[in-house]
């Protein structure tokens, strides 16, 4: 890494600090202040966790895909995750939906995501990594399936049901479990922590299939193994907050900006650290400046999917 890229790093950083702080005690007053920073800890918390992994879940898929304008919910994750919570409320209605324990949901959510993805990856690329664009489409006709699914379902759902349904559909920082934070950071963590290490095998696989087998790489395995990577971090921010599905393109783009490299050393922490700035610098601004006027999560996808389009206009896939 060299020394600009470390300066960069350092001064993204050092901003997240500072928002951090400005946001966990700002306007705590004279009342019960271990009360109410516990409870912007836990959210913070939950916004740094869905930010890293959203980020570095995106920067991976792609450079697996060769494609700046994809993002890993195009293979189907969120509508799986709809699905799921279409069937519970069906099956068990208001009251044993909100009775599920929220550890075991979690889990159950993250399992089946994975087991879904890491299936899927390893059937179609069983025979090559070159069956990439055949997987990626494979993902986005799962993806239609499991929505058509879903309104199948809601459409036998009452009202107070598919109010239910509606309100975990989308992506919602504000009810980050505080029992459920530590698995989920965890998670996040052994996955940047195993990124990290496969950093520099990371930038062969970028290079294209055939000058990476002339270095040396393994490439249908790492293709493979990337995959999985991706699939459990999507997972667990999925899980934790609800579908995400643009945010990870705008940060993926800003990284590959402000680094002006593509070297995974660098790009991956980026990411990271310029989507948790985002995430907080942007609860921050609604909280204070706008009172709760607007909601983080939907103004994010907004300018993630103005972003997408910008790409798509200026040509930007490769």
């Amino acid at each position: 890494m060299d020394r600009r890229a470390g300066l960069v790093l350092a001064g993204l950083t050092g901003l997240l600090l500072a928002l951090s702080g400005l946001w966990l005690f700002q306007g705590l007053g004279t009342g019960n202040r271990g009360f109410i920073l516990e409870l912007r800890a836990v959210k913070l918390g939950g916004l740094v966790t869905v930010a890293a992994s959203v980020s570095v879940a995106t920067v991976l898929f792609q450079t697996v895909s060769a494609n700046r304008v994809l993002t890993p919910s195009i293979m189907g994750f969120d509508a799986l995750y709809v699905l799921l919570q279409t069937l519970l409320v069906a099956g068990l209605g208001v009251a044993g939906f909100a009775a599920l324990p929220t550890g075991t949901k979690f889990a159950a959510e993250v399992a089946l995501m994975t087991l879904l993805a890491c299936l899927l990856f390893g059937l179609l690329l069983g025979r090559g990594a070159r069956d990439i664009p055949r997987t990626i489409l494979t993902g986005v006709i799962l993806g239609v399936m499991f929505r058509a699914m879903s309104e199948f379902v809601a459409r036998i759902l009452d009202p107070n049901e598919f109010a239910v349904v509606q309100g975990a559909s989308f992506a919602s920082f504000s009810r980050v479990d505080a029992a459920l934070l530590p698995f989920a950071a965890a998670l996040t963590l052994a996955g940047i922590a195993v990124a990290l290490a496969l950093a520099a095998r990371l930038d062969v696989l970028a290079l294209g299939r055939d000058p990476a087998v002339s270095l040396g790489l393994r490439f249908d395995g790492m293709v493979i193994g990337v995959l999985a990577l991706v699939a459990v971090l999507v997972s667990v921010s999925t899980a934790l907050v609800g579908p995400v599905t643009f945010f990870g393109l705008i940060v993926a783009g800003m990284a590959h900006g402000v680094m002006r490299s593509a070297r995974h050393a660098a790009l991956l922490p980026a990411a990271a650290l310029i989507a948790a700035n985002i995430l907080v610098g942007g609860q921050l601004l609604f909280e204070r400046a706008m009172g709760q006027a607007a909601t983080l999560s939907v103004v994010v996808e907004f300018a993630g999917g103005l972003f997408f389009l910008y790409l798509l206009l200026k040509g930007r896939i490769r």
